[in-house]
């Protein structure tokens, strides 16, 4: 096909409440990704608090935006979209501008006096819930607002524009908090939601048709909840899985941490957190063909293996180059694996139940952050803050690599190979 034509068929193949929609969808992923570049630092060199503390709370929030949307879609879908997009716009632009008001001028004599550690585990709460109404919103739009020969390209175009909000949102970040102060980070994070709550209202048109399949109540996702948790050959495919995201998030903990502490206090840790997402930009159609005819399975493990040396290049002298040069490898590592996630899933899935599995692929993710904050902050006071040789905290983050691969060449070996088999039988 020439590109004319290909321009043509995405010109045309999508109705305009989808482009809509994913501009919503990019503008929500710079707010969230800006701010998360900063939580860190915002959090201790600002707020006051440890690292462990600091941990702490990054995973409650970065645990339950993952998490949520598992529930927060059987509402989406009773309420229509646009509502959706409403509520979720307005509650993150009053969550972020609350987290940085804190420390903004006039507004923090408000919460002298306050446990203000409580008081942000209650914002963060509120900012994370709704936030989770995002991606089943964004996904949602894209299902119906697509024609059946384009939906591919248009959840191509969702992950694209994901990952620039990943590249970009940090790097905006940087230049706020040199020019203005940590804190308005947030205050422009709360503005884009803001103003996306208004392109939402006048631009977003519902679509009447329903998604296909049929629409399952609160209950019904807890039930399937239960299915899926009682399922434990899966639920250590799961955990398994979440070791790759636990190293993901430290790219947000300890690198600002270390980068601040022990390289340079001026440098630029926004940008530093931003290469993953840039990786993403420029090498994704690279990689996938190079590794489309990868199996599944094997993806996963090359994956796995590449991301794991990610730590080694920092590791052996840490500065900002040799950080570059180490994230860099890890989105190659990552852009091996991610696009194969859901075709491992199916494969791991019980018959007839793949619909359902691929439901909670988020979960990794989520157990990632909520695991990875606490321990991200323990493992950096531990190696790092306390330690003559700091940069043993990057040689830990890679042994926790090589047990994530270790780990699934395994689950791969004993696990998958006698269940795909017997497909049949599916997993017990």
């Amino acid at each position: 096909m020439k590109l004319s034509e290909s321009i043509a068929t995405v010109r045309k193949g999508f109705l305009p409440t989808f482009w809509v929609a994913n501009g919503m969808e990019l503008f929500e992923r710079l707010a969230y990704y800006g701010q998360a570049a900063v939580l860190s630092i915002y959090l201790r060199n600002t707020l006051g608090f440890n690292e462990i503390e600091t941990g702490r709370l990054s995973s409650i929030f970065g645990g339950l935006i993952y998490f949520l949307p598992i529930f927060a879609g059987t509402l989406a879908d009773k309420f229509g979209f646009r509502k959706a997009f409403s509520i979720a716009f307005s509650v993150l632009a009053i969550g972020y501008f609350l987290i940085g008001s804190i420390a903004i001028e006039p507004f923090k004599q408000f919460y002298d006096g306050l446990p203000l550690y409580w008081v942000l585990v209650v914002i963060l709460i509120f900012t994370a819930m709704g936030g989770s109404f995002i991606k089943p919103s964004v996904l949602g739009t894209v299902a119906v607002t697509s024609k059946p020969e384009t939906k591919s390209v248009g959840y191509a175009i969702y992950y694209w524009l994901v990952n620039i909000g990943g590249g970009v949102g940090p790097v905006i970040a940087y230049f706020v908090r040199d020019s203005f102060g940590i804190q308005f980070v947030y205050l422009v994070s709360a503005i884009s939601c803001a103003a996306m709550f208004f392109v939402n209202l006048l631009f977003y048109k519902e679509r009447k048709e329903a998604p296909t399949g049929d629409s399952e109540s609160i209950g019904k996702k807890m039930k399937n909840l239960v299915v899926v948790l009682r399922n434990g050959k899966f639920m250590l495919f799961l955990l398994i899985f979440s070791l790759f995201w636990i190293m993901f998030w430290q790219v947000f903990i300890i690198i600002p941490f270390y980068v601040t502490d022990f390289i340079s206090k001026n440098a630029p840790f926004e940008v530093l957190e931003s290469i993953d997402g840039w990786g993403i930009i420029f090498f994704q159609l690279i990689v996938n063909h190079l590794t489309k005819k990868m199996k599944p399975h094997t993806a996963i493990l090359t994956g796995f293996a590449v991301s794991s040396l990610c730590w080694v290049v920092i590791g052996i002298h840490p500065t900002v180059w040799t950080i570059v040069a180490g994230l860099i490898v890890y989105s190659l590592g990552e852009m091996t694996q991610a696009p194969r996630y859901y075709e491992y899933i199916s494969d791991i899935a019980p018959k007839g139940q793949q619909g359902l599995y691929q439901g909670y692929a988020f979960l990794p993710v989520a157990i990632a952050w909520g695991v990875g904050g606490p321990f991200g902050g323990w493992l950096y006071v531990t190696l790092a803050k306390n330690s003559a040789t700091p940069n043993l905290v990057f040689f830990a983050l890679f042994g926790v690599g090589v047990l994530a691969t270790v780990c699934m060449f395994l689950y791969n070996m004993f696990i998958l190979k006698p269940t795909s088999q017997k497909p049949e039988e599916g997993i017990a």
